[in-house]
């Protein structure tokens, strides 16, 4: 099959394949801005404004008709950015002026169709952006990552067998600096245990979304961890399951940290509110993370079915040598249906506490995805992502940073997308009480998990800042410069120029923080305690998702991608301005007055932020 991905009307104010994270100028009336902003579109709408002009899909038809390739063999995609048609060979040769090979990876085994060059009429050209098959040949060789932010099998060194911890004070605040638990982090900002929302029960239409993938959440221990902290949650309560290609809950007892704690943290807080789980992806996709290093893109399909057949920066759908491919003809019990598209469909927040490395990806596989992220921004949804649990570099060690030396600080994805809220970690110190200034999450190597634990943050090396964030990003460059040697790029091409260590220029994070260390939970029948930005990620998601229970119960819509209103207003936030993310053999960056790359704008003071969301139309 042959498809043309066809140009973007001249003129429009959004390239779908090179979107300006530029988008949202602040003023002095950023609420106001913000609030027309609010008014999100459609489904048909985003569509609509990333479709070709009509001009360019005839220009492209009456071409492939002229040449031999007969009307009923062309076909307009879902999302109407390709024409696509089966030809033969010498068809394709002869309509391109080309010759195809057959190309071979020479270390991963990787066969695909391809050609050196093709070549179209002039007048075609203005109206096709690329041709596929056709140039492309492959992504880069597999690398590490680090998929789960924080927890995973049991065992895990973010999780610890808690001791001592008095039955009397599961509703106390006498012990938070050594066991955070609802109460905790209600107390810690100012959310009231019962919503204003439970005498009238819930919005069916306000699910709150968590993501997992290759872990699972125990149904018995939600009932042991709602029974010691949160009684007033029934037994038996779980997330709805939208089983996405193939997942399923596995046929053995033991549960993971991930998913046990995202469920343990956010029912306390939302309740009686639903969660909606994601889980995705069959046990040999989920659990080998076979073929590649991607990730999530089969998610994205299963919530908006446009998704499937995207095309963006030279990438079509999902890659076939870096994502899973259904039919899943691999494994004797794989999935066997086709990849899911547009069968569920998006809540208007999700939570995931999964994530990788900006370097382990290429650049088009996450910009094409950063565009879907902005899509569903566009539509209310709110996505927001951990930032990561080893500071500046990767866990396990310095030889996940960047560069011959292994120096240069290495980035988070998607975190880099600037259409996601990243959220860091902050903890109580030992002697601290819920009325004392948090400070940005930091253990070292052994105290007490196996490997070192600092709040991920940083700059990205494929995406320029955006301009939601740029004043209050350079006020921090130039107040609080760190100490060590920069580079400056807004597209990667100067990347560790004049010894650099990190992108002056490029998307900042984390955004905002929540608390994220010492957290009390249940796994596997034991009392426990855990660490990570994994922690940090749903509490600050479930007051979201209340705060659009109250807009939507007062006749308003979702608050929607968040990050422009949140940096016009930093008062909605507890200032962090102690701590470091260590990381690539530095003390990395240090947490001040104002956003800072180690816990962003600070934590959240839910009093502040219900009244600014609720004041806006």
């Amino acid at each position: 099959m042959a498809s043309l991905r066809q140009s973007k009307r001249p003129g429009s104010r959004i390239r779908s394949d090179n979107y300006s994270p530029k988008t949202y100028q602040r003023n002095d009336d950023s609420s106001t801005q913000w609030a027309k902003r609010e008014k999100h579109w459609t489904s048909d709408e985003v569509i609509n404004t990333f479709a070709p002009a009509q001009k360019t899909v005839n220009t492209v038809r009456e071409w492939l008709v002229s040449t031999g390739i007969w009307p009923e063999r062309i076909s307009l995609s879902q999302n109407r950015a390709w024409l696509a048609f089966n030809a033969t060979v010498e068809e394709a040769e002869s309509l391109l002026q080309t010759e195809y090979h057959l190309y071979e990876h020479r270390s991963l085994g990787y066969r695909t169709p391809a050609c050196d060059s093709y070549h179209i009429p002039k007048h075609v050209q203005e109206h096709v952006d690329y041709i596929t098959p056709g140039i492309k040949l492959f992504a880069p060789e597999k690398r590490g990552r680090d998929l789960k932010r924080g927890l995973g099998q049991p065992g895990s060194s973010l999780t610890a067998i808690a001791k001592g911890f008095p039955a009397t004070a599961a509703g106390e605040l006498s012990t938070c600096d050594t066991y955070i638990t609802p109460a905790c982090i209600r107390a810690l900002y100012g959310v009231p245990e019962i919503p204003d929302y439970a005498t009238t029960g819930p919005r069916a239409d306000n699910s709150m979304g968590i993501f997992e993938e290759a872990d699972f959440y125990s149904p018995d221990d939600l009932d042991l961890f709602f029974a010691n902290f949160t009684p007033r949650i029934p037994n038996g309560t779980q997330p709805t399951p939208a089983f996405i290609d193939g997942a399923k809950f596995p046929p053995f007892s033991w549960a993971g940290g991930e998913s046990n704690l995202d469920f343990e943290l956010a029912f306390p807080l939302i309740y009686p509110q639903t969660i909606t789980l994601y889980q995705t992806d069959d046990e040999y996709y989920s659990a080998s993370s076979v073929p590649g290093t991607g990730f999530f893109n089969t998610f994205l399909d299963a919530i908006d079915g446009s998704y499937c057949t995207y095309s963006a920066f030279g990438e079509t759908g999902d890659d076939p040598h870096l994502d899973p491919i259904y039919p899943d003809t691999l494994d004797p019990e794989g999935y066997l249906g086709h990849t899911m598209c547009g069968v569920f469909n998006a809540t208007r927040v999700i939570s995931v506490s999964y994530g990788g490395q900006e370097a382990d990806l290429p650049a088009y596989y996450q910009q094409r995805q950063c565009n879907e992220f902005m899509k569903l921004g566009l539509q209310g949804h709110s996505i927001f992502f951990a930032s990561g649990d080893a500071g500046v570099g990767v866990p396990f060690g310095e030889g996940g940073c960047l560069g011959l030396n292994r120096t240069i600080f290495n980035p988070a994805w998607p975190n880099n997308c600037p259409y996601v809220t990243n959220v860091g970690a902050t903890k109580l110190y030992p002697n601290q009480s819920v009325t004392d200034p948090e400070s940005a999450a930091m253990d070292p190597a052994g105290q007490p998990w196996f490997i070192a634990f600092s709040s991920g943050g940083g700059f990205s090396n494929i995406y320029p800042r955006p301009d939601y964030q740029g004043h209050l990003v350079d006020k921090y460059l130039r107040d609080h410069t760190p100490p060590y040697p920069y580079y400056e790029s807004k597209d990667g091409s100067d990347f560790g120029n004049n010894g650099g260590l990190y992108n002056r220029l490029g998307r900042a994070y984390p955004d905002v923080a929540a608390n994220g260390d010492n957290i009390a939970f249940y796994l596997n029948g034991n009392f426990q305690t855990a660490a990570g930005t994994s922690a940090s990620t749903p509490i600050f998601t479930s007051l979201i998702n209340r705060i659009n229970e109250l807009r939507l119960n007062a006749g308003k819509s979702a608050v929607g991608f968040l990050n422009p209103a949140l940096y016009a207003h930093p008062e909605m936030f507890n200032d962090i301005t102690n701590g470091t993310n260590p990381g690539c053999g530095t003390a990395g960056f240090s947490a001040a007055p104002g956003w800072d790359p180690v816990t962003g704008l600070g934590t959240p003071n839910f009093p502040k932020m219900v009244e600014f969301f609720m004041s806006l139309p």
